[in-house]
């Protein structure tokens, strides 16, 4: 087992690079909910970061045991991000432009909303699995337990800018962090043309 500095490095690297969607999906989020108590924001956080803990893991299983069916499902992958993060987008974008009642709790991110976009932003981590497939069961678990604690307070982070910018916005804030997931879809699934 080889954990020194290059091992934590590549690791941190990894969780920044993959936690982007997630951090650009949570700045929306964010936008979309500007009076989000902090608990709620934990909780999204979490949700974003154990999405893109598994999928590491999911691909080096694939990997290493799976490696066919892996391969065969690989072409998908930006497809489902698209079709996922267009959807939330588009649902966002249409609530945005209706209009939300300010007592109203509709327009923040619900249960189901979330699971789609963390499935959404952290499908691709999946790939990481590839670059992991050399790597123990241990160390497979550290560097996936690392991407995903990144992942968290990137999220966190994204979070708390979104509700500032969102507070700022008013009522044009889902408008705008509709367009941001439809954005973060199209540019996986174009960048995976490339």
């Amino acid at each position: 087992m080889n954990l020194g500095f290059q091992f934590f490095f590549n690791s941190i690297l990894l969780g920044i690079g993959l936690a982007m969607d997630a951090f650009s999906v949570s700045l929306a989020n964010g936008l979309n909910e500007p009076t989000m108590p902090k608990g709620k924001m934990v909780k999204v956080a979490g949700v974003f970061s154990g999405f893109q803990f598994l999928m590491p893991l999911i691909g080096w299983f694939c990997v290493t045991m799976l490696l066919e069916l892996f391969s065969a499902f690989e072409p998908f992958i930006p497809w489902i991000a698209l079709i996922l993060l267009c959807f939330i987008g588009g649902k966002m974008l249409l609530e945005g432009i209706r209009g939300c009642d300010e007592a109203s709790d509709k327009c923040g991110v619900g249960l189901v909303a979330l699971m789609v976009q963390g499935i959404a932003t952290s499908i691709d981590a999946l790939s990481v699995g590839f670059t992991i497939a050399h790597y123990n069961f241990v160390e497979a678990l550290l560097a996936s337990l690392l991407i995903g604690v990144v992942t968290f307070f990137i999220c966190f982070m994204g979070l708390h800018i979104g509700k500032k910018a969102g507070t700022k916005l008013a009522g044009k804030a889902g408008i705008f962090g509709g367009a941001i997931l439809i954005f973060i879809g199209i540019e996986i699934f174009v960048s995976s043309l490339l």
